[in-house]
């Protein structure tokens, strides 16, 4: 495969090990990759190189990582940016979510679930440009150009969201996850089935990201974000989407 036809993966990581081991086995995968030692050069090459793909670390010399993100997310609201790093606990998931970023993975982790996470954030990338498009993808009930319920109103076609918080820009990946909401409006819909919908894990796969993005959501468009209206708990079985 030529260069140019590789999907391109700007890896941003200041740890040359880290970054070497995962560009081998990136390229072992077909992809083409970059690496960036800092945040500056990461935004740098960002901008020469459009890739397809971030890998991003927050602790970076220059610029922070969190920084950086915020940074592309103004300039740019589709690229897929999963986040690595040794901060793993809730509080910080929580800030990478909320600055736009679409997967966290803390270190170390591993190579398995990095790669299959690598792989639906591409595949996604193409889904919403309208490549690859598989039977399972065009089977997900499309709610139409907008969304109402209650005073938030959803717009598929501009990826924005409108509440009483004001105008919201979503990441592809929420877009995605409200469908799957919306088509499932009234019923409790499992973790394992967001997972399985969203980013294709299979039912063993263990993780908090779902959980992460429903506090996106209750902030997003709840008035009291702690005692939700909308997008409600199911003990022992997710969450349930609902409204007059």
């Amino acid at each position: 495969m030529e260069d140019a036809e590789k999907k391109r993966i700007l890896v941003i990581e200041d740890e040359q090990h880290i970054a070497e081991g995962i560009k081998l086995n990136l390229n072992m995968q077909g992809y083409g990759v970059r690496i960036a030692p800092d945040g500056v050069a990461g935004l740098e090459l960002w901008r020469q190189w459009h890739p397809d793909l971030i890998i991003l670390d927050i602790m970076l010399p220059m610029i922070d990582g969190l920084t950086v993100l915020k940074k592309i997310r103004s300039e740019d609201e589709k690229l897929p940016v999963l986040i690595l790093s040794a901060k793993g606990n809730a509080e910080d998931r929580v800030r990478g979510l909320r600055c736009g970023v679409d997967d966290y993975l803390a270190k170390p982790f591993d190579l398995d679930e990095f790669l299959l996470r690598v792989d639906r954030l591409l595949a996604r990338k193409s889904w919403y440009a309208g490549e690859n498009q598989t039977p399972e993808d065009n089977d997900l009930p499309f709610p139409g150009e907008t969304y109402t319920f209650g005073e938030n109103q959803v717009n598929f076609i501009t990826c924005e969201a409108r509440s009483t918080a004001g105008t919201i820009a979503l990441t592809e990946q929420e877009i995605k996850l409200l469908k799957v909401f919306i088509a499932n409006r009234g019923r409790p819909v499992s973790r394992q089935k967001l997972l399985a919908a969203g980013w294709g894990y299979s039912s063993s796969t263990t993780t908090r990201t779902v959980d992460n993005f429903m506090v996106r959501f209750r902030k997003y468009f709840e008035a009291d974000s702690k005692n939700p209206v909308y997008f409600k708990s199911r003990r022992s079985v997710g969450y349930i989407f609902d409204h007059d």
